[in-house]
């Protein structure tokens, strides 16, 4: 289901031209509007795209976007789907166009619309010290703690309890969530491309989506994402100190318990425990029912069922054999 993101206000007039220009390349031979940036999986007919690895062929070959951003070794297969847009450095120029269209995501900026709610929210018990943006919407039965602050259009849904000291933006949560003390949910992720005298800025256009029964751990972080959302399945927990970078994937009924750390656009399936301490490299795809032992660095895509522990993550009986 598509959930319009309420938090970033983006420009309707930009036609393929305009892309063509910021690029610096010649002009296009047809000039028409251009709706969005978006993924490949999200994107529609009128939508650009960019396609910068062969991990995301299959996603290439069902996307709906007729334009997309390449590289030009990449320029046959893209044009066998759909018109390559060839570029050098095809993340520096998703960046610029996404700047284009979002001239405001590129930095984390602070609401100073937050503010001390003026009368008490109906149905919702709050402690000392709250800080509600604009248009928030809170659903009944939710408890709030102390020195918590949450940003403007943010909606967390009914009996869900939010802790002390928590920030939230950029996020949607659902019904009977529990978000504990320390918390920092929907900050923008850790993009940049390093540079010799200026390390410059990726935009985050994306939200966190948090669904119903989730538990979030004390002093979790979790970033929004860049282009698409980062999301936390139902009936998901998450002990203390983890965190999640942009365009995480997580599926129902996980357990991931304390310092567990997944570098950006990694997919978690159903019913996956992982142990401590563990680190899930980007891009990778977990699959469901997958149980990672603590202490694992993961470095390559893991299928169904399988258990796995080490560094790098093994196979849990030749783990064993090797370290016996």
């Amino acid at each position: 289901m598509k959930i319009k993101n309420p938090f970033f206000k983006k420009k309707n007039n930009i036609n393929l031209d305009d892309i063509y220009k910021i690029l610096n390349l010649n002009k296009p031979k047809k000039n028409y509007k251009i709706d969005n940036i978006s993924d490949l999986n999200g994107a529609k007919k009128n939508d650009l795209s960019f396609f910068n690895s062969l991990k995301y062929i299959d996603s290439l070959k069902l996307t709906k976007s007729k334009n997309i951003i390449t590289h030009k070794k990449y320029e046959k297969i893209v044009n066998e789907h759909s018109n390559p847009i060839v570029v050098n450095n095809v993340l520096n120029a998703v960046a610029a166009i996404t700047e284009l269209f979002y001239p405001t995501s590129i930095n984390d900026n602070i609401d100073f619309s937050v503010a001390k709610p003026k009368k008490k929210i109906k149905n919702v018990k709050f402690a000392k010290n709250l800080l509600v943006g604009k248009n928030v919407k809170i659903g009944t039965g939710t408890q709030i703690g102390h020195n918590t602050i949450i940003e403007s259009n943010v909606i967390i849904g009914k009996n869900c309890s939010i802790g002390s000291n928590v920030i939230i933006k950029n996020s949607i949560i659902g019904d009977n969530v529990r978000i504990l003390d320390g918390s920092i949910i929907g900050k923008k992720g850790f993009g940049f491309f390093p540079n010799e005298t200026k390390n410059l800025r990726y935009p985050h256009i994306g939200m966190v989506i948090i669904n119903d029964n989730v538990e979030i751990g004390c002093n979790n972080t979790i970033d929004r994402g860049s282009l698409s959302n980062t999301v936390i399945g139902k009936n998901t927990f998450l002990d203390n100190q983890v965190h999640i970078a942009h365009n995480v994937s997580i599926g129902n009924n996980c357990i991931i318990t304390a310092q567990v750390g997944f570098a950006g656009s990694a997919s978690i399936g159903n019913k996956v425990q992982i142990g401590g301490q563990s680190g899930i490299s980007g891009h990778l795809k977990i699959g469901n029912n997958v149980q990672i032992g603590g202490g694992s660095g993961v470095l390559k895509n893991i299928p169904d069922n399988s258990k796995v522990m080490g560094y790098p993550a093994k196979d849990i009986r030749n783990f064993l054999k090797e370290n016996k």
